[in-house]
């Protein structure tokens, strides 16, 4: 990739601003605090770039020179979007819910360069099966792991051995994103911007 402009990632999370440097070396970190819908009527892969563009452009209109990354990632089972749990109540919940399951975990992801126009809206889906368990080993996941700031109340990338037993696609994408899909995508600004 030629010099992008100054990058901007609306997001505190501390796993995706680990994910972008592995891309991005120095870039700002600014929060949006727009409120993501829940509206499992979208589908997944189109509810997770709503909220994705949502963040990315409240950020971006404040900021118009920079490139902005939006993303927000859901775990899906069985139709239904499962959020951050609010309490260990209902991490247990969760995690008993997709015990012997297969699900899905969706990013989707906004990049956003407002003052040229230039926008890039994509998702990445993740196939993930939990092992079957029971209350001891979540008990043991629940010891070890602060659930509450993660969607269906797991990481894949803490002690995520206890839960996991296949994974089918990106990695990165389930801890918060696509760095694979990311990379490629960022090279679209070249095609856009040739002279950088």
């Amino acid at each position: 990739m030629r010099t992008l402009p100054p990058v901007i990632l609306a997001s505190a999370s501390p796993r995706r601003v680990e994910l972008l440097r592995q891309l991005v070396p120095f870039f700002e970190v600014i929060p949006s605090h727009v409120p993501e819908s829940q509206d499992a009527s979208f589908g997944i892969q189109h509810l997770c770039e709503v909220n994705a563009e949502r963040k990315a452009t409240s950020v971006a209109l404040l900021h118009p020179g920079a490139l902005v990354v939006g993303a927000d990632t859901l775990v899906w089972l069985e139709g239904e979007p499962l959020t951050k749990p609010v309490d260990d109540l209902e991490a247990r919940s969760l995690l008993l819910r997709l015990s012997g399951q297969l699900h899905q975990v969706v990013t989707g992801v906004c990049l956003i360069h407002r003052a040229s126009g230039w926008i890039r809206i994509f998702s990445e889906t993740t196939q993930v099966r939990f092992r079957s368990y029971d209350d001891t080993v979540i008990n043991d996941y629940l010891s070890k792991v602060d659930t509450l700031d993660k969607a269906g109340g797991y990481a894949i990338q803490e002690h995520g051995e206890l839960l996991i037993e296949s994974v089918e696609g990106s990695v990165s994408n389930v801890i918060g994103l696509p760095v694979e899909r990311l990379k490629g995508e960022l090279e679209f600004w070249d095609q856009f911007c040739p002279e950088g």
